[in-house]
């Protein structure tokens, strides 16, 4: 199955959600099989899942129209941009949701353009301390716990945030098992067997 393919089904699927907890529906989407372990298609679900999160909770915004902009932004990021670039596809996810909900470009200059960089400066930050490698789910995680004290913060909304603790970090092959934050290395398969805690 392409990216294209898998974005269009994140975004059929996410239009069903009703939660203001981007976490709760992250964790619904990637129960289905065509969600990777890691993977470029992370960069869709996870701003999608911040949009729809907004938009259930009273957030003014064109839910069909900003659903499209954030699968377009998301496919025209690569894969294994953590690695290759320096930069988190699940922080852009959420940094591209947010220049959707404020219609933020190049040449803004109302603030929001500054905003959104201390967001993914804030978010980067939380990753760079972990080191490697990589893991979409925690990364996600740390994503959105940053974007949902950002849209707190700066929008007529209150958003949850509910992580998702890992409980199968010992049987992969590339967890940080000394750091186990929320879900290391865990398969789609293996999501059900996570446990929320508040953080």
């Amino acid at each position: 199955m392409t990216v294209e393919e898998k974005a269009n089904l994140i975004i059929k699927d996410i239009k069903n959600e009703k939660s203001n907890d981007p976490c709760k529906m992250f964790r619904n989407i990637v129960k289905n099989e065509y969600i990777n372990i890691h993977g470029p298609e992370h960069h869709i679900l996870d701003g999608a899942c911040l949009l729809m999160a907004f938009y259930n909770t009273g957030g003014k915004i064109d839910i069909d129209s900003a659903l499209e902009r954030i699968l377009f932004e998301g496919i025209r990021m690569p894969g294994a941009m953590c690695g290759l670039w320096g930069i988190c596809g699940a922080i852009s996810s959420c940094g591209s949701a947010l220049a959707i909900i404020d219609g933020t470009g190049p040449l803004s200059t109302d603030g929001t353009w500054g905003n959104h960089m201390q967001f993914t400066t804030a978010a980067v930050g939380e990753l760079g301390q972990i080191n490697g490698a990589r893991c979409c789910k925690r990364d996600a995680m740390i994503s959105f716990k940053n974007a949902v004290e950002y849209v707190n913060k700066n929008y007529n909304v209150s958003l949850e945030y509910s992580s998702v603790k890992c409980n199968t970090a010992e049987s992969t092959s590339s967890a940080l098992r000394e750091d186990v934050r929320f879900s290391s290395n865990c398969s789609s398969i293996l999501v059900d067997r996570f446990e929320i805690y508040r953080k």
